[in-house]
C-alpha cells in the first residue's frame, strides 16, 4: 500500500506532520475598529506565514461590503504562496502521483476555505459580531473542508480558541490522505468517512458508498465526495450558455465572474474550472479577488492582454476595471420565470459600463461547436419535474465529463502513436525518444479518428483544436503526458538491461568502460528510485547485485574512489 508513513512502524514524525498532510494551517480573522481585517489566531502557532500571505488571508476572509452578507456565509478563496516557501515535496510527490491530476496539491497557491459570521452585538463597538474561521490548505477538497467548517465553525464561534485546540490536534491523529483509499475522519464527536479519489479510478465513477467497519461509534457520516460541487445549483441561471463557459474554460480564457456575493462567486468560478475535468486546468483561477489582492495591478493593467486567469469578484468597481476584458460574466440572485429560473442574455461588451450593469455575459466570443439543445431541454424539463438537485448536477457531469473526453480521446491516441515500439528499447544504447508533437500530423488523424466517433455534437471541432493548441491547457497536457511516456522509455529501458547478460558483457572490456557503465547505471538507478518509476519487481535489486558483484572484481582503490562517488 502506497502511504506517506509505514503502517506498522512507530510513528517518527515531525510536529504536526498529519495535520499538514490536510492543512498547512487554520486562521481566525477578525475585523479590528482600528486595523480593520487582523488574523487574531493562526494553528499550529509554529506555522509560519509572511506578511504578504497573512494580508491577502486578512482581506479574502470577509465578504467586502456590498455583499450586505448578514449571518453565517461560506466561500473559497486561493492565493499565491510567497515565493521560497520550504513544502515537504517528497509527501506531496508521494501523493501526486498516484491523485488524479484535477485533485493534485498545488505547488504554488494555497486554497482558503472560509466560514464566515456577522451578527448583530450590541455589546460591539460597530454593532456587529464579524469573524471567520479560514482552513488553509494545498487541497482543493472544497465539499470536505467546508463541511468539516459547518460542524467546527458554529462550536468554535461559541467556545473560541480551546476549541479550535483540540479540532487541530484531533486532525493530527487522521490517516494520511492516499489516493484509492476509504477514510474514517473523527471531529468534535462526528465521524466524516471519505474516499480519496484515485488516478486509476474510472472517470464519472458512480458516488461513494457507505462501508461495512467495526462497528464504529458514532456511526460515520458519509461523505459522498470530498471535491465535487452542486454544479446544477452553480449553472442553473446559464444552463443555456453551458457550451459557451465549457469553450471558454477549455481554452484558458480570461474570464470575469462578478456574483452578489463570495459563495456565488466562489461556487460559480470552481465550477467553471472543474467543467472541463478530468483535464486538469492549467491557467490561475481565483474563486474570490478584491483591489487588496497583491495581484490586483497584475491582473488589470491595460498596458497588456488580459492573464489567462478566472476572477470571481463581488465588487461594483470592478466592472469599470474589466472593460477590456473579453467575457464578463454578471450574476444576479436567482429570479424565476414562471417555474423556471431565468436565464442570463449574452450581450454586446459595449454595454458593459455602469455601475448598475445588469446580469448577462458579456462576450463577443462564438462557439466553436453547437449546443446540445435535448440537454438544455432534458434539464430544463427536471425543473419543472421538481428533479432532485443532485439527480440534475449528475445529468450535468455526466455530459461535461463525455465532451471533454470526446475532445481528449483523440489526442491521448495520437500521444500515444509517438511512444517508440518496445523492441526499439536496447540495452546498450540510450533510449529512444518520445516523437515531436505535430499539429498538421494530428489534424489529419481526424477524419477517421476524431471526436465524431464518441460525440454527436457538430460544429467546428478543427477550429475549436487549432486554438486549444495555443493555450496554457494543451500546454500543461502535454508537458503531462510527455513526462509519463519519457519514464515509461526509463523503465523498460532498465527492464531490458536487467534482462540483458551483464557479466558477458564486461568480459572483454577495460576497466575504464566498466566503470563508466557502473557509473551511469548508478546514475539511472538513483533517478529511477527518485522518480519512483513504476517497472517489473526485483529490477533494481538485480542491478544492485550485479553493481556489487562487478565492483568486487575490480582493484581496492578504484572500489574506494567509486564507492565515493555513488555517495554523492
Amino acid at each position: 500500500m502506497n502511504s506517506f508513513y509505514g503502517s506498522d512502524s512507530p510513528r517518527h514524525e515531525e510536529p504536526w506532520a498529519r495535520f499538514s498532510s490536510w492543512l498547512e494551517c487554520v486562521c481566525v480573522v477578525t475585523f479590528d475598529l482600528e486595523l480593520g481585517q487582523a488574523i487574531e489566531l493562526v494553528y499550529p502557532q509554529d506555522v509560519k506565514l509572511t506578511e504578504k500571505e497573512k494580508t491577502s488571508i486578512c482581506y479574502l476572509s470577509f465578504p467586502d461590503s456590498y455583499s450586505g452578507c448578514i449571518g453565517d456565509t461560506q466561500f473559497s478563496f486561493r492565493l499565491r504562496q510567497s515565493v521560497g516557501r520550504r513544502v515537504s515535496r517528497f509527501r506531496e510527490d508521494v501523493y501526486n502521483r498516484e491523485a488524479p491530476p484535477t485533485l493534485q496539491t498545488e505547488a504554488s497557491h494555497f486554497f482558503g476555505y472560509v466560514y464566515f459570521r456577522q451578527v448583530k452585538d450590541v455589546s460591539v463597538k460597530r454593532g456587529y459580531f464579524q469573524k471567520s474561521l479560514v482552513l488553509v490548505s494545498r487541497l482543493p477538497y472544497t465539499h470536505l473542508f467546508h463541511s468539516l467548517l459547518q460542524i467546527v465553525a458554529p462550536e468554535f464561534f461559541e467556545k473560541l480558541e480551546p476549541c479550535l485546540e483540540a479540532v487541530c490536534n484531533g486532525i493530527d491523529q487522521w490517516p494520511p490522505p492516499v489516493p484509492g483509499l476509504t477514510l474514517n475522519l473523527p471531529v468534535m464527536g462526528v465521524v466524516l468517512q471519505v474516499r480519496i479519489p484515485s488516478k486509476t479510478d474510472k472517470p464519472g465513477r458512480s458516488p461513494v458508498r457507505q462501508t461495512a467497519r467495526e462497528n464504529l461509534l458514532p456511526a460515520p457520516t458519509l461523505l459522498p465526495t470530498i471535491h465535487e460541487l452542486d454544479l446544477f445549483k452553480c449553472f442553473q441561471s446559464v444552463l443555456i450558455h453551458l457550451q459557451m463557459f465549457w469553450e471558454l474554460m477549455l481554452l484558458g480564457e480570461p474570464v470575469v465572474v462578478m456574483a452578489p456575493s463570495p459563495a456565488i462567486s466562489s461556487e460559480t468560478v470552481l465550477a467553471l474550472v472543474s467543467s472541463i475535468s478530468p483535464l486538469k486546468f492549467c491557467c490561475d483561477f481565483r474563486p474570490y479577488f478584491t483591489i487588496h489582492d497583491n495581484e490586483f495591478r497584475e491582473f488589470t493593467t491595460r498596458t497588456q492582454a488580459p492573464p489567462n486567469v478566472v476572477l470571481g469578484v463581488t465588487n461594483p468597481f470592478f466592472i469599470k476595471t474589466f472593460q477590456n476584458w473579453p467575457h464578463v460574466v454578471r450574476l444576479g440572485e436567482i429570479k424565476m420565470a414562471g417555474d423556471l429560473p431565468k436565464q442570463v442574455k449574452v450581450k454586446k461588451l459595449s454595454k458593459l459600463k455602469t455601475l448598475d450593469t445588469k446580469p448577462g455575459i458579456y462576450t463577443a466570443f462564438k462557439t466553436f461547436l453547437h449546443k446540445d439543445k435535448i440537454l438544455i431541454k432534458r434539464l430544463l424539463k427536471g425543473i419543472q419535474r421538481k428533479r432532485p438537485s443532485e439527480v440534475q448536477s449528475a445529468i450535468l457531469r455526466r455530459h461535461l465529463l463525455e465532451l471533454t473526453q470526446s475532445f481528449i480521446i483523440p489526442l491521448e491516441r495520437y500521444m500515444a502513436s509517438l511512444m517508440p515500439l518496445q523492441r526499439s528499447v536496447t540495452p546498450w544504447k540510450t533510449p529512444p525518444q518520445v516523437r515531436p508533437f505535430s499539429q498538421d500530423e494530428f489534424m489529419s488523424t481526424l477524419d477517421h479518428a476524431g471526436p465524431q466517433l464518441t460525440s454527436v455534437l457538430k460544429g467546428d471541432w478543427m477550429g475549436l483544436y487549432r486554438k486549444f493548441f495555443r493555450s496554457p491547457n494543451f500546454d500543461g497536457w502535454y508537458r503531462h503526458r510527455h513526462k509519463e511516456m519519457t519514464q515509461k522509455l526509463e523503465s523498460l529501458h532498465l527492464e531490458v538491461i536487467c534482462d540483458a547478460d551483464l557479466m558477458s558483457w564486461t568480459k572483454d572490456k577495460s576497466e575504464v568502460e566498466i566503470v563508466d557503465l557502473i557509473l551511469k547505471l548508478k546514475e539511472k538507478m538513483n533517478k529511477a528510485r527518485r522518480q519512483q518509476l513504476q517497472m517489473k519487481d526485483g529490477v533494481l535489486e538485480k542491478l544492485d547485485a550485479f553493481l556489487n558483484s562487478i565492483m568486487s572484481s575490480l582493484p581496492e582503490d578504484l572500489q574506494t574512489v567509486l564507492s565515493t562517488l555513488s555517495t554523492h
